[in-house]
């Protein structure tokens, strides 16, 4: 096979494989969504998860000023309410509301989980070191909420513009990890 160049603005698409989820934030009794795919775990325990936010995005300030939200992961059920959550800015609607999404206390921190996603995670932000220069935030998860029922679900994995792919078949290959 003859590789060929690619373009380097696009690199992402190539190593873009988390799949997108919603982030919840809370401040001064206003709730907000944000469609995010830039994260990734950091260790196993206590779990850090890093994520990036651009200081363009209305959630930046309020993980700024709250350092606590929730990661939720919806499924391909609700793409279309994920997918507007990350076109519209929570600074001039509620995303709740206009997407049809159910707010739900979180045990731990002020952000809600949101119910229609099959994973949430409360989170406090633990590491800002790099927030000021790429946007970056380390969070340790302080609880994590799955829905049982859930057996294989399917997320969404976005590889730019509107492109998206539904995670696959499930499969195990055996290892020697632990």
């Amino acid at each position: 096979m003859a590789k060929k160049t690619f373009p380097l603005s696009k690199v992402y698409s190539l190593l873009e494989s988390g799949p997108v989820v919603l982030v919840t934030t809370a401040h001064k009794g206003r709730a907000n969504i944000m469609a995010m795919s830039w994260h990734m775990m950091v260790d196993f325990e206590p779990p850090l998860v890093s994520f990036i936010v651009s200081d363009r995005n209305h959630s930046f300030n309020l993980l700024k000023a709250t350092k606590e939200c929730v990661i939720n992961i919806p499924t391909l059920e609700i793409a279309e309410q994920t997918i507007g959550c990350g076109n519209t800015s929570g600074a001039k609607i509620d995303k709740f509301a206009t997407f049809g999404l159910t707010a739900r206390p979180a045990g731990k921190v002020q952000a809600p989980l949101i119910e229609e996603c099959y994973a949430s995670l409360e989170c406090r932000v633990v590491d800002t070191k790099n927030v000021n220069k790429y946007g970056m935030f380390i969070a340790e998860v302080l609880q994590a909420w799955v829905d049982p029922k859930v057996k294989q679900p399917q997320t969404i994995h976005h590889y730019g513009k509107e492109n998206f792919m539904v995670a696959g078949n499930h499969i195990k290959i055996k290892s020697k990890m632990k």
